[in-house]
């Protein structure tokens, strides 16, 4: 997959946050054009006792669920876990690690966040702007925004709300375990980030492509 920008670390936390202002301005909510025949599964884990960075891509058919391609990409950590910013320690390796992919997907499902930040630019949303192309992110714990707890029957979903706006929602992906945040990240409406998702979740509690991805950053597969 051709990738032509890059992800680096502006020097300090303000720089970061006015980078992300920018970029946020950026984010388009429109409907995605194409179908969708591949989707990619995107995880970061910090091995090592952080040390190391590891990106991991998975991507799978669509609707089918099969894998047909996944690589990962490893590289000393350079930017320490700064709440709110990290989509710059982990989007370098990120962006590597596409550039490995022979099949360029149509879609990216990230283990992370999409509009649902603080500044509006969660992982997914920043690599969206950066790359012109769909993303959404899944993520397992609410940054930003308030919700009712969606019932506690798998399928139940309850909206995000954040600054008085519903920005994503709140999936119970099995019965009786914690929901999930789901949020468009960039040319995906909220609404097609929602039903990709729900085509993605099997039995397990996380989406295929993430799942599988998160399991790849751990060297589990």
């Amino acid at each position: 997959m051709a990738i032509t920008d890059s992800i680096t670390w502006p020097g300090s936390v303000a720089n970061a946050r006015l980078i992300q202002q920018e970029l946020a301005a950026k984010v388009k909510l429109t409907p995605m054009q194409n179908p969708v025949r591949y989707i990619a599964g995107i995880d970061v884990a910090f091995p090592n006792k952080g040390k190391t960075t590891r990106a991991a891509i998975v991507v799978l058919s669509f609707p089918s669920l099969e894998m047909v391609e996944l690589t990962v990409y490893e590289a000393p950590t350079v930017i320490p876990y700064i709440p709110g910013v990290l989509s710059f320690r982990e989007g370098g390796a990120i962006l590597n690690a596409l550039a490995q992919l022979k099949i360029s997907p149509d879609v990216l499902m990230f283990d992370g966040q999409g509009i649902a930040h603080p500044l509006g630019l969660g992982v997914a949303s920043h690599i969206g702007v950066i790359l012109n192309m769909p993303t959404l992110g899944i993520a397992k714990s609410c940054l930003v925004g308030k919700f009712d707890e969606p019932e506690l029957t798998k399928g139940s979903i309850s909206d995000l709300v954040i600054n008085d706006k519903k920005s994503g929602y709140v999936v119970r992906s099995r019965d009786k375990v914690k929901p999930l945040f789901v949020s468009p990240g960039h040319l995906i409406t909220k609404e097609q980030a929602l039903q990709l998702a729900l085509q993605c979740i099997t039995k397990y509690r996380l989406p295929e492509p993430t799942r599988l991805a998160d399991k790849l950053s751990k060297n589990q597969m």
